[in-house]
């Protein structure tokens, strides 16, 4: 808090002193200064004398709270001019940092994300797609091939809709089948091999059937499955339900899994009753 006292000095200026601070003679006031009556009207109170001569405009600019000391300076021409190069020049200005605004002189900058150009990412996957060269439809058959075996009429129905005008796909299948690529034998042996063990031979006969494969080949895995259906039948039960049926219900619900699995009626009779007859 300050406190205004007498014109202490010939400028005319007034004596100001902090309240609280005393001299050396042990007093609160200047010399020769008395305390201010606070019964005084206001119109007997000193005052302090107008500035003399006043402030210039064209030195002293009006100061810009939002403005920095350093801008406001090198406005009124008293401070040092920005200097030159790429940090302060306009390649960091527009760089990865962001937008630059300058003002008076200053620049600021913002930081800002960059994002992802779509139309750049488009034109680049729809030239890449450009690039890649077309499979041709042995190609094509190899690739599925070479994932698992295949029957012919299988491979024939996925390679249908790649087919090209002037190709011909029994003539590729036929190529397929002397170079040892596409095997129908080899296929049974396979979906026999993936299946045998959960499915009965109701199952796996018919899905042979689905698949193209000839009558023949088919007559013969059903006679080697039938030769181990009972054995596979009491294996699957075995980890299903592991304790015959107490009751007609259970009963009834422990055959209709094992012929829903593809085993026969006659297999399936004989698993519930716990026989070993083959």
């Amino acid at each position: 808090m300050m406190r205004k006292g007498r014109p202490g000095s010939e400028s005319g200026n007034a004596g100001i002193e902090h309240a609280g601070s005393r001299h050396d003679d042990g007093g609160p006031f200047d010399r020769g200064d008395s305390p201010v009556d606070a019964s005084a009207p206001a119109s007997a109170l000193p005052t302090a004398p107008a500035l003399d001569p006043p402030l210039d405009p064209a030195f002293d600019p009006p100061f810009d709270p939002f403005e920095s000391f350093d801008a406001h300076d090198r406005a009124a021409g008293r401070g040092p001019a920005i200097p030159s190069g790429p940090r302060f020049g306009s390649r960091r200005a527009g760089g990865a940092s962001g937008p630059a605004a300058s003002t008076e002189g200053e620049t600021t900058y913002t930081r800002s994300r960059r994002q992802p150009d779509d139309g750049a990412t488009a034109s680049t996957s729809a030239a890449s797609q450009r690039q890649r060269p077309t499979r041709s439809l042995k190609g094509r058959a190899l690739g599925y091939l070479s994932r698992r075996e295949h029957s012919r009429a299988e491979l024939s129905r996925k390679l249908q809709p790649f087919v090209d005008e002037g190709d011909s796909l029994d003539t590729l299948l036929d190529s397929l089948e002397q170079e040892g690529w596409l095997s129908d034998s080899r296929f049974t042996e396979s979906l026999v091999h993936r299946r045998a063990a959960r499915l009965g031979a109701n199952r796996i006969v018919g899905e042979l059937k689905r698949q193209g494969v000839g009558s023949t080949l088919i007559e013969e895995t059903a006679a080697q499955l039938r030769e181990t259906e009972l054995a596979r039948a009491r294996a699957v039960w075995q980890r299903k339900y592991g304790q015959l049926a107490e009751t007609p219900a259970e009963r009834a619900k422990q055959a209709r899994f094992l012929v829903s699995r593809g085993f026969s009626q006659t297999v399936v009779s004989k698993v519930l009753k716990g026989s070993d007859e083959d």
